[in-house]
């Protein structure tokens, strides 16, 4: 074991070596605000399509998404037939030439400040600010975990000290170096994970037998589904759950909606599309953006749900059994005792490439917004370089205290929470704001509300998997939700998007006949 933690630390010096150059080439680099907030409009595009797949693709797809494959099965796919359709091509052919003219005409600087500049509202801007400042950290801490989690299986060290380190030595890049450093890794870091999670795929049939043979092992476990869940509506981890169960709503308007949808308004990945220097760019980032999602997210929930299958022939137990309960340590379970030891260090840079690239742009937006969209907004501290480095420290700290405070099982969840609200609070009037030849303040003030509004109270009174530990619902009605099956397993952002989509469309129809 001496050998494989030697060899473990030579390949992560090397590659933290490598990191390192890349956050010194970013802070030689940025000069200027543009530089240091949107990599000064500039850049290539393999490292736009890279650096968005690999924030987009975090631990918390790779280890969350895939416990929770492991425990509801391969209808997750339909996650990346959405998160290519509509993350990769609608986002980049319809939506990322808008932002990115929008973006460059407006000299907009964050996701916050494009939204008030579309508008001309500062309002829209502080708000659009304070809802990431608020929300963001809880998504960040998930990500946090999902790294230390591992490396704390993989190491045999404190999860505390695991967690502290890595995110201190993310923090450490993106504060000197910038987007132009983020960016950069990410790229580095997207072509590590290609290749882990290729490798994944690979072994992991040739460990159960084939394609065909693990496939129908899988198929034949569905008599092992636990009682509670075959109850729900789970009817074998290669089947869809019956239609309208609480297993179905969850899948469908968490998972898939919650994340597919949820991706079209992620501040962290519309600020990418402000980078690029042409619409040409952007098309050719496409190309590479598809595969790249493809093989991340379809390997990560193919995976998980096999793990059933390696665990019932090894102990006798399904995958959630196996890891005691906690879905978050399914994959790390499986990786640490299936896989060869080289494998495990590959997959541990995988993982940590992962959880690096869409922390390192998490922390750069939210450390912006506080900066530039909060703070600073109106003020010439606004684009101050010291000013928006210190934002980042304090945002990196408050993830990192509410890392410490999330409870187990959470990094799919808190994704999809972040997601579901961005989309119901931002997406309608976002669209309207970059495609409108004249945009309807009141009507994006009042869709932004609404959904943030909407969202909020169905994830507190009805949704029952944050109501129930919230409590909110039971203190005062004493309920943990007040609807029934099958609404309380129907995501908020079922609700709320449309909420919001209505406002924004009946204030535009307005606002357009009194212009004519």
């Amino acid at each position: 074991m001496a050998v494989d933690v030697l060899t473990l630390s030579i390949v992560v010096a090397i590659y933290l070596l490598m990191i390192v150059g890349i956050g010194y080439y970013g802070y030689r680099k940025t000069k200027v605000a543009e530089d240091y907030m949107v990599a000064g409009r500039n850049t290539h595009p393999v490292v736009i399509a890279l650096s968005y797949g690999a924030t987009f693709i975090s631990t918390s797809a790779i280890v969350g998404f895939g416990g929770v494959a492991a425990n509801l099965g391969m209808g997750l796919i339909w996650l990346t037939v959405l998160n290519i359709g509509v993350g990769i091509f609608i986002a980049f052919v319809f939506f990322g030439k808008k932002i990115r003219e929008a973006g460059k005409r407006l000299s907009a600087y964050t996701f916050p400040d494009l939204m008030g500049k579309s508008y001309k509202s500062p309002f829209l801007q502080y708000v659009s600010g304070i809802i990431i400042i608020l929300s963001m950290p809880i998504y960040t801490a998930a990500i946090l975990i999902g790294g230390a989690r591992f490396i704390e299986v993989t190491l045999s060290i404190p999860y505390e000290t695991a967690l502290l380190g890595f995110a201190l030595i993310v923090g450490a890049y993106v504060v000197f170096g910038g987007l132009i450093a983020v960016m950069h890794t990410d790229a580095l870091q997207g072509a590590i994970m290609l290749i882990g999670m290729s490798a994944l795929l690979l072994l992991t049939y040739i460990h159960l037998g084939g394609v065909v043979e693990a496939n129908t092992a899988l198929t034949n476990m569905a008599h092992l589904v636990p009682e509670g869940l075959a109850a729900a509506g789970h009817n074998g981890w290669t089947a869809m759950p019956t239609f309208g169960s609480p297993i179905w709503m969850t899948l469908i308007t968490t998972m898939v909606l919650g994340v597919g949808i949820g991706v079209l308004a992620q501040p962290q990945l519309i600020v990418r599309f402000m980078t690029a220097k042409d619409d040409k760019s952007l098309h050719r980032a496409t190309l590479i953006g598809g595969p790249f999602i493809l093989m991340m997210t379809g390997v990560a929930f193919t995976v998980g749900a096999l793990t059933n299958v390696y665990f019932y022939q090894q102990s006798g137990e399904i995958a959630i059994t196996a890891a005691g309960g906690n879905i978050d340590s399914i994959i790390p379970l499986f990786i640490t005792q299936s896989m060869p030891d080289v494998f495990v260090i590959i997959f541990m840079l995988t993982l940590l490439c992962a959880a690096m690239s869409t922390l390192s742009s998490l922390y750069h937006t939210m450390g912006t917004a506080l900066a530039c969209d909060v703070w600073g907004r109106g003020r010439e501290c606004a684009l101050s370089l010291s000013v928006n480095r210190r934002g980042i420290i304090i945002m990196m700290v408050i993830s990192i205290l509410v890392a410490f405070l999330l409870p187990g099982s959470i990094i799919a969840r808190a994704t999809v929470i972040f997601m579901g609200l961005c989309a119901s609070a931002f997406l309608p009037a976002f669209v309207n704001g970059i495609t409108s030849k004249s945009p309807c303040i009141i009507g994006a003030k009042a869709s932004l509300l609404a959904g943030a509004l909407v969202w909020f109270l169905w994830t507190v009174f009805v949704h029952a998997a944050e109501s129930s530990v919230l409590g909110l619902s039971q203190f005062i009605f004493g309920v943990p939700s007040l609807l029934g099956q099958p609404w309380s397993a129907c995501n908020p952002l079922v609700i709320a998007l449309p909420v919001s989509l209505i406002v924004m469309v009946l204030f535009q129809i307005r606002h357009n006949r009194r212009m004519a």
